[in-house]
């Protein structure tokens, strides 16, 4: 029964962490952002069943303190993507040699994506009562304070004519879900693999450290990719499934992209600074460089590209995909 008290222990901080974002504070904010690491960390580190209890647990919980739809809310968004992710990081299998085959790292990217999107379009649902005209709503919201606090930052507000502001508008409305997968797609594997790190420091992560640099995506990825911007061109929640699932898996690319450099540098001269100045770069151009990354990802993994540029470390077999 230890699971239970770990998973109990792990909803009740996870549920204060997001309970804090009603002090509408900075800091509030920022422990707000830290609430799937305590179920990630349980589960990774004592069992996903852990996870799981931490998700019951810190969905009553929130649901006492705020309200039901917030309890429900925190289950769905916060709680059980970590709790999936975090299973599927610990699926394994005796190989023909007797050695444990881990769950490859780069299909977990792929299930990171694939989650986002899901969770993203869920959470819009849901909160919308399956109405689509309301879901529409509050993207265009999003979109126009989005737009309003861009040029009030430049100061270029007063210059824009009424019917440029409204294209500006719809046009970020519609990309309101395919931004939001990818946002989110960030934090996972962030959170992942921090909460990986953490737990593996203390000696309790029963699977090996991957090689994260070496992580291939399977070439089914692509393929959904394609479904998705096929999907995108529909209306309706179909439509923002398919603008979901392109913008998190264009953002899984993009992270392989750059997992690619990491792995390709390994050993030359002047890495730091070619990464250095990598990582500035995507900064600087406001992440418009994760494009070209994307497009390495893609073809990274569809033609094995890294294998046709140059020898890499073969990678150990419980990453093989």
């Amino acid at each position: 029964m230890n699971f239970v008290a770990t998973g109990i222990g792990a909803g009740l901080v996870s549920a204060l962490l997001t309970a804090v974002i009603v002090k509408a504070t900075p800091l509030a904010a920022m422990l707000y952002l830290l609430a799937p690491i305590p179920v990630l960390i349980v589960s990774l580190g004592w069992d996903h069943r852990s996870g799981l209890v931490a998700a019951i647990v810190g969905g009553l919980a929130i649901a006492l303190i705020l309200s039901p739809l917030s309890g429900f809310g925190f289950a769905l968004i916060t709680a059980l993507p970590a709790w999936w992710l975090s299973y599927l990081a610990l699926l394994g299998r005796p190989g023909p040699d007797g050695t444990m085959e881990w769950y490859p790292v780069g299909r977990l990217l792929a299930w990171t994506a694939a989650t986002a999107a899901l969770t993203i379009i869920a959470a819009g649902v849901i909160s919308t009562g399956g109405d689509y005209s309301a879901f529409e709503q509050n993207t265009r919201e999003v979109a126009e304070a989005f737009v309003n606090a861009q040029f009030a930052a430049t100061g270029a507000e007063g210059g824009l004519d009424a019917e440029t502001r409204e294209q500006l508008i719809a046009i970020f409305a519609r990309l309101t879900t395919f931004l939001s997968a990818q946002g989110f797609v960030t934090v996972l594997a962030i959170y992942l693999w921090a909460a990986a790190r953490i737990v593996l420091a203390s000696k309790r992560l029963p699977r090996p450290w991957p090689p994260v640099p070496e992580l291939v995506m399977p070439r089914s990825a692509a393929l959904i990719l394609i479904g998705g911007l096929i999907l995108a061109s529909l209306g309706g929640f179909a439509g923002a499934l398919g603008m979901a699932l392109s913008g998190a898996f264009l953002m899984a690319f993009a992270l392989q992209g750059l997992a690619a450099i990491h792995d390709r540098t390994r050993g030359r001269s002047g890495r730091s600074f070619l990464l250095s100045a990598l990582y500035v770069l995507i900064f600087v151009t406001q992440g418009i460089l994760m494009v070209a990354l994307a497009l390495f990802g893609i073809a990274d993994s569809t033609l094995g590209l890294r294998r046709r540029i140059g020898t890499r470390p073969t990678p150990p077999p419980t990453l093989s995909t």
